[in-house]
């Protein structure tokens, strides 16, 4: 078919597509934390996202790849944490959730585990460049300016931090994910008050202006 009524049928069918792979994301994310990953089925994902098995695979080749595809989802849609899960909405929570799942994933699927790695990594180096640029402890001694790379700058910007930072990120990235957790499951005897004062303690308080 050609002309206008061609191009709209041409585009219409990359667009349901999108929709559909769009509905089994969701139904996935919706699961996985509610269910856990290997709790969850694709028959289960299907029949929440209102398809059938066939729309599963027809938009991925099983069930780890759907599981991959909704890391890289979640990781590019919420790239950092840091300390978002206090405000407890449903979203946070279930990005908590899911990040969970996700870690011990990984642990038992190579395929999966580097990626929950990497953007792990991610996150200790933002959080060691902020402390760098707070106390003076990059390569140099002391904190580039603003918008300056600075000596040690790193091919993504920004200036490269020093051992000392970057030990003191990997302490926060662990109260990040292991109170996370603490605080969801038993949000009275681990208050959100821990994590600042954790945060405070590893981090240094924020200087005053």
């Amino acid at each position: 078919m050609t002309g206008a009524a061609g191009q709209r049928v041409r585009r219409g069918r990359p667009d349901r597509r999108l929709q559909t792979r769009k509905a089994l994301l969701d139904a996935a994310r919706k699961l996985f934390a509610e269910r856990g990953i290997h709790g969850a089925a694709l028959d289960d994902v299907a029949h929440t996202a209102g398809l059938t098995k066939g729309a599963v695979y027809s938009n991925f080749a099983g069930k780890p790849d759907l599981v991959l595809a909704l890391l890289d989802e979640c990781v590019t849609s919420a790239p950092r944490l840091h300390g978002r899960w206090l405000d407890a909405s449903d979203e946070d929570r279930l990005l908590a959730q899911l990040l969970a799942e996700f870690w011990l994933y990984g642990m038992r699927d190579g395929a999966a585990g580097w990626r929950v790695a990497e953007w792990a990594e991610n996150q200790r180096r933002e959080i060691a460049r902020k402390i760098a640029a707070r106390d003076g402890t990059g390569p140099e001694g002391k904190a580039p300016e603003d918008g300056e790379a600075g000596p040690g700058a790193s091919a993504g910007g920004g200036s490269e931090p020093g051992e000392e930072a970057a030990r003191r990120a990997t302490l926060a990235m662990a109260m990040e994910m292991g109170l996370a957790l603490q605080h969801l499951l038993d949000p009275d005897r681990v208050p959100a008050e821990v994590y600042r004062s954790g945060m405070e303690l590893v981090l240094g308080p924020k200087p005053r202006r």
